[in-house]
């Protein structure tokens, strides 16, 4: 049988004499999108500070990618292998233009794929925008260009921490567009998110996380269709139909 694209198991992650991770197990068979939702301060920024070795958590376990160990190897190992990352809060540089971000990133990959071409013509608005500040963005627009910075690198896996935190309706309508054409285009995402609306709208399989384990693995429909389990895990009140 073919290795599944990621395997985790038996993941823990400290915090100095805090234990926030306890043996996360799961895995991505093939490309098709995972969520991980769950409310704040369950560990999910942490599952990401693990998989791609972010200080400070240590972690102990296995994260295969494509069959190939990398837990613990150098983040930046980790991204050439081909996982790329767009962190809570996007992380630009406020004095740094669109272009200059994005000429960053390219300069340091020599392979064929994704180009600053290629991200204009998916983010129209950072071609009109590149030579503003990240400071000078809108929510969306630092947005797109996270997604973008991170596409550069020709990522085989895209993990997304929290796309909709802070972003208008509107404009969140916009992202989960941009991940499903990515789906399109063969990257895999394994979405982190608290917003159930954008978790079950990209996702099928939902991966529910509590106090730093899976609690509960479910589809989207099913996640939608059970209130209690919506209330139970993740404090949220199902709006009644009207």
């Amino acid at each position: 049988m073919a290795e599944p694209l990621l395997r985790v198991e038996g993941l823990n992650a400290f915090y100095a004499g805090a234990h926030v991770l306890e043996n996360v197990s799961f895995e991505m068979p093939d490309e098709r999108p995972v969520a991980v939702i769950g409310r704040n301060g369950m560990g999910k920024t942490t599952l990401c500070a693990a998989i791609m070795n972010l200080t400070p958590p240590r972690a102990t376990g296995s994260v295969r990618f494509h069959g190939e160990e990398i837990l613990g190897r150098p983040s930046y190992k980790i991204a050439r292998h081909g996982i790329g990352y767009v962190p809570q809060g996007r992380r630009l540089f406020p004095s740094l233009s669109v272009e200059e971000h994005l000429r960053m990133v390219s300069a340091r990959n020599g392979r064929d794929g994704w180009t600053t071409d290629r991200v204009y013509e998916l983010f129209p608005r950072l071609a009109e925008r590149k030579r503003n500040g990240g400071a000078q963005l809108s929510g969306g627009e630092q947005q797109m260009l996270a997604i973008a910075r991170a596409l550069l690198l020709n990522p085989k896996l895209l993990i997304m921490d929290e796309p909709s935190e802070g972003l208008a309706p509107t404009i969140i309508e916009q992202l989960i567009e941009t991940c499903r054409k990515l789906e399109q285009e063969g990257v895999a995402i394994l979405l982190i998110e608290q917003n159930l609306g954008v978790a079950t709208s990209l996702a099928e399989r939902q991966l529910v996380m509590v106090a730093g384990s899976i609690a509960l693995e479910t589809t989207a429909e099913k996640l939608l269709g059970d209130p209690g389990a919506q209330r139970r895990f993740l404090g949220v009140e199902p709006v009644a139909d009207t």
